[in-house]
């Protein structure tokens, strides 16, 4: 598994956490980091349908590589975009229709937060990643 730095940094930093406390002030802390989309890409053909809370995806190509930015009115699923995004950015097509959404969280401790909605709507997001890529 080809982690980026970010990715790495992620893994390592929820691997260290103590308890759900700790995780979960990491989570508020990566949905921090989130870029802020323009209100302008806060689109309806931006949304990411399937999600219970509003989840936009905005893509774009930088030297041949996919960037994803993604907004959420949700606090904790923005920590979750964030860590998907570290996960996915600069991965190609074919990797990203690979990627066990499910086990990169379960590395992360995360497992539990992952309702079967949110699952669903990560998923959703992850899929949407692939559509816009072609």
């Amino acid at each position: 598994m080809n982690l980026s730095a970010d990715a790495s940094q992620a893994l390592e930093s929820f691997q260290q956490a103590r308890g759900w406390e700790q995780r979960a002030r990491l989570l508020m802390q990566w949905g921090e980091r989130l870029q802020p989309l323009a209100d302008s890409d806060k689109s309806e053909a931006n949304r990411v349908h399937g999600c219970e809370s509003l989840v936009w995806l905005v893509a774009e190509q930088v030297d041949g590589q996919w960037c994803f930015k993604a907004a959420s009115d949700a606090r904790l699923l923005r920590g979750l975009l964030a860590l998907l995004l570290v996960r996915v950015q600069g991965l190609a097509s074919e990797e990203l229709a690979r990627l066990d959404l499910a086990a990169w969280f379960t590395q992360l401790g995360l497992e539990r937060q992952l309702s079967p909605s949110r699952a669903n709507g990560l998923h959703a997001v992850l899929q949407r990643m692939a559509e816009l890529q072609h």
